[in-house]
């Protein structure tokens, strides 16, 4: 006779988003099961390969509560400073820059690069210890049923699990969201993202960079230093296809210069480190973040372009406020999958989520050009802004998820 679980909360996917969701309610004591179509990865440290996550402020908080944070093998780094440019690649940028600096925002570090394989770790050692949480990987759902009165998924593995309430939070081709019925609205921004991480002669000083480029942004993250790599930061380029594709296939030292063009050179000669990574950069809003017994989190539920290195810290805006709704039903003896709180669930996160879709690609649409009026006009904006510290201070608090 195959096995039944029966939990408060189902999760499907195990990534940076559900993962600490599952750890953020199971830390609480709620009976969590997180079921994932692919194995943990291993528990030891692999080779770095060049990926990194930009961490806000909130997010921390976020990762802190769900006992995450001090679980990090590895160093977070800050990021103090920010500066904002307008240019070309192989031309100096514009002078008229946009400059934050936490120190004088008076908030403390804006964010913090924490390499993906920490994280992942972090994740494993947290979601194997706690005892409320149930995991699941490798398995699957193979059907689902949701009504009013529970949901009931019949797993690969055999198993049947009966639930309160289901979070889909499997990426954006979530199985879940599509046995809803619930649609999505797409656009495509025909450029191609390139990720990786790069190795420079000069400090970073806790210093990122996001420079508007015609073919798209291009941003320097501050990295913590590896063992045979003293100064080190992410990069993310994004760029017309075909130039992506034949980038990509470039020599290390041709890769390196192509990105100093384009980067500058305040960090001196970059050599290329870890593998390089690319993806199409595309926009994605679910027409509805809940059904009957749903929710749907993270990259199920949006999707957004990297000018402002936003797209996981809205995912863990869905995980704090899906929390803290849940918590607080169970607290006061309601049902966690009831209609009323997932109606709240979507009142607090699609609004928030469609206004930073919409700002990320209106920067886009406004950066993303070479037209000669607009490229003046956009700097000007950018010096404009520099001089006025209200205008700076709330752009730096909404970044920062506060």
């Amino acid at each position: 006779m195959s096995d039944v679980i029966e939990v408060a909360v189902c999760i499907l996917g195990a990534g940076p988003v559900g993962g600490s969701l599952a750890a953020s309610l199971a830390s609480e004591g709620v009976s969590t099961l997180v079921v994932d179509s692919a194995p943990l990865p291993p528990m030891e440290r692999p080779e770095f390969d060049g990926r990194a996550y930009a961490i806000a402020a909130a997010s921390r908080d976020t990762l802190t509560r769900a006992g995450l944070w001090d679980l990090l093998p590895g160093e977070a780094n800050p990021i103090r400073h920010i500066r904002v440019e307008d240019g070309r690649p192989g031309e100096p940028a514009s002078p008229l820059t946009l400059d934050f600096d936490a120190e004088e925002a008076g908030t403390g570090p804006f964010g913090f690069m924490v390499e993906a394989r920490d994280l992942r770790i972090a994740l494993n050692r947290r979601l194997e210890a706690l005892e409320s949480l149930t995991l699941r990987a490798p398995d699957k759902a193979l059907s689902i049923e949701r009504s009013e009165e529970g949901v009931t998924l019949r797993l690969a593995s055999g198993a049947t699990v009966k639930a309160r309430l289901l979070v889909a939070a499997e990426g954006r081709q979530s199985p879940a969201r599509r046995e809803a019925g619930i649609g999505t609205a797409r656009f495509d921004y025909r450029r191609v993202g390139m990720v990786g991480a790069i190795a420079h002669e000069l400090p970073h000083g806790d210093g990122a960079l996001e420079k508007f480029l015609p073919a798209g942004p291009f941003a320097q993250l501050p990295m913590a230093p590896l063992p045979e790599h003293p100064h080190v930061s992410a990069i993310v380029w994004a760029e017309k296809p075909e130039l992506a594709e034949a980038a990509l296939k470039l020599s290390d030292e041709a890769y390196g210069r192509e990105i100093e063009r384009r980067m500058g050179s305040h960090l001196g000669r970059v050599t290329p480190i870890g593998r390089r990574w690319s993806y199409p950069l595309t926009a994605m809003q679910a027409m509805r973040y809940a059904g009957t017994r749903l929710a749907i989190v993270g990259d199920a539920a949006h999707g957004m372009h990297p000018i402002a290195g936003q797209g996981l810290n809205i995912g863990f805006r869905d995980v704090a406020a899906l929390r803290d709704l849940v918590l607080d039903a169970m607290a006061e003896g309601r049902d966690p999958g009831s209609p009323e709180v997932l109606a709240a669930y979507q009142a607090k996160r699609r609004p928030d989520a469609l206004a930073m879709i919409a700002a990320t690609h209106a920067l886009e649409r406004l950066f993303g050009n070479d037209i000669a009026p607009i490229r003046w006009a956009r700097r000007l904006g950018i010096a404009a802004v520099d001089r006025l510290p209200g205008l700076k201070r709330a752009f730096v608090r909404q970044a920062m998820g506060i």
